[in-house]
């Protein structure tokens, strides 16, 4: 059990390295094959189809178990990369990035179960504090990473090195994960779960605060990067950098602010980091000019506010949760492609419709002042 618990840190942090290489350059990246007006559209076919394929995971898993689970899907990942790494056809590429989202959203429940199988339910908060840690040190060490690529090299080469790092985690999954046992994963059907979610108001209320982090997200990974690079004219070395710095809080506070979940429960903190992420969002439209200090200093805060959000809700959750309930658990990772569809299609009215697209960010600060008044009506669960 010991050694599995850390192969699955281990691999889970290159993992977040090899996915998160490629996350903040996406957007730009489909740009050089179609116009930016269809990004948005291709992120929505993908995010459409990756809600399906959840929803058909608890059925795999009975078939073939967790660990075949997420080794096909990692193969998935890593052909994927490679297509989108050698080829120039914009079908190609196209198609092997919306495999490429597809297969990263059904692996990220995976990972949970294996996660739960060892957690404890007296201390939750603390594992998925640490989880998230390793995760998100993973985050950080690979905007490092890609500075001097992006600079020296190209695109390509980005997703040629994810793929590389994929391979590795491959082979360490199929090698060393041992003795691990599925548990007899519930087989409840999709409306039933659905209404489960509806009549249970906390389950339901986290999933919603969690939806909304998740359009945060959503928002800031496809609009963020456009709008630094084609609008403030930030050359991508400087991004590289800002990001870096953004990221720190994900690595930094996650885990004592898990350990004290479990002892003061999650509701106060979660309104602490809606009302933080919101300022802090709400103020981007104001700073015009290429400042790396101060777009380092704004983008920072709005993740203190997110991290605050990520660790509580998700701590929030598996309280309530187990690795058993694969329906309930597919469901709720559901939020992140379910993000990636709605964000683009409020987005694109949106940017028709505004002065400029900096406006952006007033509606998603507005969006987080909503996740506070849900906050406020959540019970705590200790």
């Amino acid at each position: 059990m010991k050694n599995n618990r850390i192969i699955i840190y281990f691999i889970g942090f290159l993992f977040s390295i090899s996915i998160s290489l490629t996350y903040f350059i996406s957007s730009s990246f489909l740009e050089i094959y179609i116009n930016k007006y269809y990004v948005s559209l291709v992120y929505i076919l993908a995010s459409v189809l990756s809600i399906w394929g959840m929803l058909e995971v608890p059925k795999l898993l009975n078939k073939i178990g967790n660990k075949k689970n997420t080794l096909f899907m990692g193969v998935l990942i890593l052909l994927s990369l490679i297509l989108m790494g050698i080829s120039k056809n914009v079908f190609v590429v196209i198609s092997a990035f919306v495999l490429n989202i597809i297969s990263i959203n059904l692996i990220v429940s995976s990972f949970d179960i294996f996660v739960e199988d060892f957690s404890k339910s007296s201390s939750i908060g603390k594992s998925r504090g640490f989880y998230l840690v390793i995760l998100n040190l993973g985050w950080v060490i690979s905007q490092v990473i890609s500075i001097p690529i992006i600079n020296k090299a190209s695109f390509s080469s980005i997703y040629l090195l994810s793929a590389s790092i994929m391979a590795f985690i491959l082979i360490i999954f199929a090698l060393f994960l041992k003795n691990f046992k599925d548990p007899e994963y519930k087989k409840i059907s999709i409306l039933k779960t659905v209404r489960f979610f509806i009549k249970n108001r906390n389950i339901s209320k986290i999933y919603i605060i969690n939806f909304i982090l998740k359009f945060f997200f959503a928002w800031m990974a496809i609009y963020t990067p456009i709008y630094l690079h084609e609008y403030l004219g930030f050359s991508w070395d400087k991004i590289g950098i800002i990001f870096t710095i953004m990221l720190i809080p994900f690595v930094v506070i996650e885990f004592p602010l898990g350990r004290l979940s479990d002892k003061i429960g999650e509701k106060k903190m979660l309104l602490y980091g809606f009302i933080i992420t919101a300022i802090f969002t709400l103020i981007m439209p104001f700073f015009e000019k290429p400042s790396l200090i101060t777009w380092a200093i704004i983008l920072f805060g709005t993740r203190i506010g997110a991290s605050m959000i990520e660790v509580l809700s998700e701590s929030y959750f598996f309280k309530l949760e187990d690795e058993k309930d694969a329906d309930a658990i597919s469901f709720f990772r559901n939020t992140s492609p379910l993000s990636f569809i709605i964000a683009p299609l409020l987005a694109i009215p949106i940017l028709l419709l505004v002065p400029s697209f900096g406006y952006l960010f007033y509606i998603l600060g507005a969006i987080m002042l909503f996740g506070f008044f849900v906050t406020l009506r959540l019970k705590d669960v200790k």
